[in-house]
């Protein structure tokens, strides 16, 4: 793997930098960054765009790879050292609850210094210093649901699933996550943003799998497919009782692709039951995945067997975080889908598509080698 500097290189950051890092910044801020280093102590602090408006995670991701990293590199974020134990003062916190963005204003004791920060599970962020005084510039929006059940003595669990049958989306819910307001006030802590990410896919994922494990089965089956940025997403769902299993290829000679001259591929898969041990291999490229399935799958009130293919080519050279790959699935499952009378057809068509030869995902696959009498059948 190259190191980022000469990643970064490829995209002059400093363009959109020139002139406006100060030791001062006034702009509209909707989040708390919570670091991990030091860990159980953390830095974290408000990210505050050094431009006149911000633009949520999914819309991020209808622009152009240059123009995703230009937004990002504009959020300056301050910083300062707390016990995951503590509490976050009030006026910071109202940050990442209030449901749009707010102004803010930060003082740092020193001219915050780029040095991007870059991680496969969330975004890349622009420059930091540690914070010497922070207020908000405008009243935060909090609604008085997110207050009463913040304010209520019930696991983080049961919190999250009253916040989704209220509305709101699994972005918000990750925010005020990370900052530790969820959960008995006995087990409440603030959680590093890219566990947070990770854990509410998670979490979130597995309170609809336990419906729609009780959902009948789909009974067509459905080749979805999107590529953007460089990443090529398709999903084929199969008649059967719920199973998932994804795969991750990237192409040889990438920036990630772990050195190796050939396409280096890695497969996870959860059985109907679901699965125990972490996706090691994927981490939380694998629960992003798996969260716009079954957010598909959930809304479509059906189960079925599941293989997500998800190839990265060259082209992905600066990781946009596990945002990338939900709103790549969510992307493919909005789009009509292709239609096969059988899984052989599928197959086959998949063999035509794929960058990575067939046999390899064959192979290593666990759902695409099993045997069932719907394999053959025509949908009635």
């Amino acid at each position: 793997m190259k190191p980022p500097i000469e990643i970064l290189k490829k995209i002059n950051i400093s363009k959109f930098l020139e002139g406006k890092v100060t030791d001062y910044v006034f702009g509209p801020s909707s989040d708390i960054f919570v670091g991990s280093f030091g860990y159980p102590k953390v830095y974290l602090g408000p990210l505050a765009s050094l431009e006149d408006e911000l633009i949520s995670t999914p819309s991020l991701f209808n622009l152009s790879y240059d123009e995703i990293i230009q937004k990002r590199s504009l959020l300056v974020r301050g910083t300062k050292q707390m016990s995951i134990r503590s509490r976050i003062q009030t006026e910071m916190a109202e940050v990442a609850l209030s449901t749009k963005p707010i102004d803010v204003e930060e003082h740092f004791t020193k001219k915050p210094n780029f040095e991007m920060v870059l991680s496969s599970i969330h975004q890349p962020i622009g420059a930091s210093a540690p914070l010497k005084s922070f207020r908000q510039a405008e009243n935060p929006v909090i609604p008085k649901k997110v207050d009463s059940i913040i304010n209520e003595d019930i696991l983080a669990n049961d919190a999250i699933s009253e916040l989704l049958s209220k509305g709101f989306d699994n972005y918000y819910i990750t925010k005020i996550f990370s900052i530790g307001t969820l959960g008995k006030e006995e087990n409440k802590k603030i959680v590093p943003t890219k566990w947070s990410i990770t854990a509410l896919d998670d979490i979130i994922g597995k309170q609809r799998m336990d419906k729609i494990r009780e959902f009948p089965e789909i009974n067509q089956i459905m080749l979805f497919y999107f590529k953007h940025l460089g990443n090529s997403y398709h999903i084929l769902l199969l008649p059967g009782a719920w199973e998932f299993e994804n795969f991750e290829s990237w192409y040889p000679h990438s920036e990630w692709s772990k050195g190796t001259k050939e396409f280096y591929t890695s497969e996870e898969y959860e059985p109907f039951e679901g699965r125990t041990a972490y996706a090691a291999s994927q981490v939380g490229g694998y629960y992003a995945s798996r969260f716009a399935v079954v957010k598909y799958l959930f809304s479509l009130r059906k189960q079925a067997r599941v293989v997500a293919i998800r190839e990265i080519d060259e082209t992905y050279t600066i990781p946009l975080g596990v945002a990338q790959v939900r709103e790549g699935v969510n992307s493919a499952m909005r789009r009509m889908p292709l239609k096969f009378d059988s899984k052989k057809e599928a197959i086959e068509y998949l063999s035509k598509v794929l960058k990575v030869s067939i046999k390899k995902y064959l192979s290593k696959s666990m759902v695409l080698r099993q045997t069932k009498l719907t394999d053959f059948l025509r949908p009635f």
